[in-house]
């Protein structure tokens, strides 16, 4: 039975450090401890920029900030209302990241972004959102889902990917799929599956040509897809 829109809590996954989806980002976040470790390592204070980032992403990684308490500055970026941050060593911006006079003449000692570049817009976009990763910070961190990969991340659906977008569409009006409800008319379904673009290994390469581009590996398959450059 398809649970009411209207009754449709949307799940979250961080809020569990039990799920498969908090395990997977902990795992993940190995490569952000050692960027971070890195930058700490010439610098008394850094600068993190985390471009369509939350608070809550960063529990992952509490018992190193915690160790460097004081030390670290972490700037979250998103073009959307956002709660304000309880700690303090966040900040919040309202801002685009594909904008290219975002925080002009500024430089953070790591870019970090983890499952945004797919949510941007067209390779346009996502040509400007790279653009604004190497002009803020020397290293950086890009993690995006593998569009290779079987289960599609967002609506949870085996293949969702690669089925026709009216389908796509069709489908999200009359299920509640992953981390979307119900869409309540066609113009909200077209909007849901036409924002999102997944990636693969290519496309990253290209967009992060200096950057070690990694993968990150679920039952022999590459779920997910790292640009990292230190």
């Amino acid at each position: 039975m398809t649970i009411a829109a209207d009754e449709w809590v949307k799940p979250n996954p961080l809020s569990n450090p039990e799920s498969l989806e908090f395990r997977f980002r902990a795992r993940r976040f190995a490569q952000v401890a050692s960027l971070i470790e890195a930058a700490l390592a010439t610098r008394r204070e850094i600068e993190i920029l985390d471009l369509g980032g939350t608070e809550t992403y960063w529990n992952i990684g509490a018992e190193l900030l915690a160790r460097h308490a004081g030390r670290i500055t972490i700037t979250l970026v998103n073009n959307e209302a956002a709660p304000e941050p309880q700690g303090a060593m966040f900040r919040s911006h309202f801002g685009n990241a594909c904008d290219p006079t975002l925080f002009d003449g500024r430089q953070f000692d790591l870019v970090h972004s983890n499952s945004v570049i797919e949510h941007v817009g067209d390779w346009d976009a996502m040509v400007a959102f790279s653009r604004t990763v190497h002009r803020l910070g020397s290293r950086h961190f890009i993690q995006t889902p593998n569009y290779w990969f079987p289960l599609e991340p967002h609506f949870r659906v085996v293949g969702f990917q690669y089925l026709p977008i009216a389908l796509r569409a069709a489908l999200t009006r009359h299920f509640n799929l992953g981390f979307f409800p119900r869409a309540r008319s066609a113009a909200e379904a077209w909007s849901n599956v036409r924002d999102i673009r997944l990636l693969d290994a290519r496309m990253m390469r290209t967009l992060f040509p200096g950057s070690r581009i990694e993968m990150e590996r679920v039952a022999g398959l590459n779920k997910s897809i790292m640009a990292i450059r230190d």
